[in-house]
């Protein structure tokens, strides 16, 4: 599984996989289940910080490719902490296909 290319807007991320499938992922949303331990506590993995915690028109200025197994964001309110491997991304992938399973 790999990423082909990645598109930011002010409301959405798209991820377009080398598999043809495009992912749609609304910003907040994502911020939302970002992962590093700022997010969620490293002992209990309770999350820390929700979507609910982040602003609303928060949104991806940037991103990176980390190795060939996940992406990193900056995010506008100045967090850049989270790594998202590929297979969370998929899971976590909000397009009609993904969200009606």
């Amino acid at each position: 599984m790999g990423v082909q290319d990645v598109k930011l807007d002010s409301d959405y991320i798209t991820i377009l996989w080398d598999d043809g499938h495009e992912g749609i992922y609304p910003s907040r949303y994502l911020r939302g289940y970002c992962c590093c331990a700022a997010c969620v506590e490293e002992m209990t993995g309770r999350r820390i910080v929700g979507e609910n915690d982040v602003d609303e028109y928060v949104m991806a200025l940037d991103w990176i490719q980390i190795g060939r197994y996940a992406l990193q964001f900056l995010w506008s309110d100045a967090h850049d902490s989270g790594i998202y491997p590929f297979e969370v991304l998929r899971n976590l992938c909000r397009c009609d296909d993904c969200y009606s399973q």
